[in-house]
C-alpha cells in the first residue's frame, strides 16, 4: 500500500510541474498525464513484471488512433541518407508494424554519401502500404520527380494510405504525381515557394505540415519532426516522448543557422549558387526530353 502511495505521490508532482498552457502550432507541448491515469498507472507499476509490460504499456498508451501494419520508405539512387534514416527510425518504433525500404529499380542503392543500402523489396511488388514516406535527396530526386511509373505508383499506393508523406525534396516527387495541388505543404527551403507552386500546393512556410492525410517537411532533419508529429498523431503524446527519450532527441546545435533567416547573407547566397549549378541543367534536360 505505501509502494503505490508513494508512486501516486511522486506521479502527481511531476504531473503538475507539467501543467502549462498549449503552446502554439509546432512548438513543444507538455505531455500531462490526468490524476486517474496517473493512479492505474501507479497500480500497475506497483505489479509491475517482465510478464504483464504489455498490459502496462496498453494502459499507459492507450489504443492508437489507426491500426497502421504496413509502412514503407521509397530509397534510390542519391537519396538522402538522413531523409531515409530519421524516419525509418522513428516510425519504426511503431508497435507489431513491419518497415520496409522499397527500391525503385532491384537491387542496392547508393546514398547521396555513397552508403550502400539493402532494399527489403521494389515499388512493383508492392500493392498496399498504411504509411508512404518519399525522401529527397539531389539528382536521384529531380530524376523521380520526372518518372512517370514511378508516379504512377505512388497514385496507387496512396488510395490505400492513412498517412502519405515526404521529407525535404521529396516533396517534389509526390507534388509531381498531383496529390499535393490545393493542399498546404512544405519542402526544402532551396527555391521552396517556386517548387511547390509548379506543383500547385500552398507553401506553408512550416517546419513541417499536414494537411488531412499529407504530411510533409522542410530539409533532411525536418523529416524526423514530421514523423514524431505522425506518431504523435497515432499513439499520442507520452508515446512520441517515449520514443524521443530513446532517441535523447533535444537538439543544441553550437551555432545558430539551419534556416535561411538564421543563416550569413553570404553562406545562404554560396549554398544557393551551389544548388543551382546542379538542379538548373538537369532539370532544363529532363524538361526537353519530356517534350
Amino acid at each position: 500500500m505505501n509502494k503505490i502511495f508513494s508512486v501516486i505521490l511522486l506521479i502527481s508532482l511531476l504531473s503538475a510541474c507539467n501543467k502549462s498552457n498549449p503552446s502554439s502550432e509546432h512548438q513543444p507541448q507538455k505531455v500531462v498525464m490526468s490524476d486517474e491515469d496517473s493512479l492505474k498507472l501507479a497500480k500497475e507499476i506497483a505489479n509491475f513484471s517482465p510478464d504483464n509490460h504489455v498490459n502496462t504499456m496498453e494502459l499507459f498508451f492507450g489504443k492508437p488512433k489507426f491500426d497502421i501494419k504496413t509502412i514503407g520508405i521509397l530509397v534510390y539512387d542519391g537519396v538522402n541518407d538522413l531523409d531515409v534514416m530519421g524516419p525509418r527510425y522513428v516510425l519504426g518504433q511503431a508497435m507489431g508494424v513491419k518497415t520496409k525500404l522499397i527500391s525503385i529499380k532491384p537491387g542496392n542503392i547508393k546514398t547521396v554519401m555513397g552508403v550502400e543500402i539493402v532494399p527489403n523489396t521494389v515499388i512493383d511488388s508492392v500493392s498496399q502500404l498504411d504509411i508512404l514516406i518519399i525522401p529527397g535527396g539531389f539528382t536521384g530526386t529531380i530524376e523521380a520527380a520526372y518518372d512517370k511509373g514511378l508516379h504512377d505508383w505512388i497514385r496507387r499506393i496512396d488510395k490505400t494510405t492513412t498517412y502519405t508523406g515526404a521529407v525535404c525534396t521529396g516533396v517534389w516527387v509526390l507534388g509531381a504525381t498531383g496529390l499535393l495541388e490545393n493542399k498546404r505543404a512544405s519542402t526544402n527551403w532551396y527555391r521552396e515557394e517556386e517548387f511547390l507552386k509548379k506543383y500547385k500546393a500552398i507553401p506553408a512556410n512550416e517546419r513541417y505540415t499536414q494537411d488531412g492525410k499529407y504530411w510533409t517537411s522542410a530539409g533532411v532533419t525536418a523529416g524526423m519532426d514530421m514523423s514524431l508529429a505522425i506518431m504523435k498523431d497515432i499513439y499520442g503524446d507520452k508515446y512520441a516522448q517515449g520514443i524521443m527519450l530513446d532517441m535523447e532527441y533535444d537538439p543544441h546545435p553550437p551555432i545558430e543557422g539551419g534556416t535561411p533567416e538564421n543563416t550569413n547573407w553570404s553562406v545562404n547566397w554560396m549554398m544557393k549558387a551551389m544548388y543551382d549549378g546542379g538542379v538548373n541543367p538537369l532539370i532544363e534536360k529532363l524538361e526537353k526530353e519530356k517534350k
